[in-house]
């Protein structure tokens, strides 16, 4: 797996990196080579904030925490990555690395980047996320979507080949939004 560390307004401890590496090896048994481990670190007030991304074949596995210590977030961060993983194991099948779960699922769905946009004015967004999508079915867009803990998840869909959303209803159920032409 490889690993990329940056610091955002600060420098990366030294000791970091050997850490990181340490705590990330753990999880090589679920993912193939092309594996890519993103964490940024940063600092507000007196706390230290971690947020790890794993993204390989397709997936993306997110985790962010605030604790006194980076290594202490990077402990809480791998434990939701792990649970993340765990709870979705059946629908993961052979997305992760060969025979590490029983059950099959078809091949990578999307690839992501992600990157802040420095000194822009006020009323501009702060971050700006960019994803190569690759059709998948809404039920798999649900299923990433839960995975990194979002409200709402952008793709497109196999069957109509256009842009929908799957969304996390109030009442606990999911909602898709399909556009209409006019």
């Amino acid at each position: 797996m490889k690993i990329k560390i940056v610091g955002r307004q600060m420098e990366v401890p030294k000791d970091f990196y050997e850490l990181a590496d340490k705590k990330l090896s753990k999880y090589d048994k679920f993912f193939n080579d092309d594996a890519i481990a993103s964490i940024t670190l940063r600092k507000r007030k007196n706390l230290e904030i971690l947020e790890v991304t794993i993204t390989s074949g397709g997936l993306m596995f997110r985790g962010e925490e605030e604790d006194t210590t980076f290594q202490n977030a990077l402990d809480e961060v791998m434990n939701s990555i792990e649970r993340q993983i765990r709870k979705n194991k059946t629908k993961l099948g052979k997305r992760l690395r060969d025979g590490v779960f029983p059950k099959e699922i078809p091949d990578e769905q999307f690839d992501a980047v992600e990157q802040e946009t420095p000194d822009v004015p006020f009323d501009s967004p702060v971050r700006i996320k960019e994803f190569i999508f690759k059709p998948m079915s809404t039920d798999e867009a649900i299923l990433q979507m839960n995975m990194l803990g979002h409200q709402f998840f952008v793709f497109l869909n196999e069957q109509t080949e256009k842009m929908n959303v799957v969304y996390l209803r109030k009442d606990g159920r999911y909602g898709l939004i399909i556009p209409k032409e006019i």
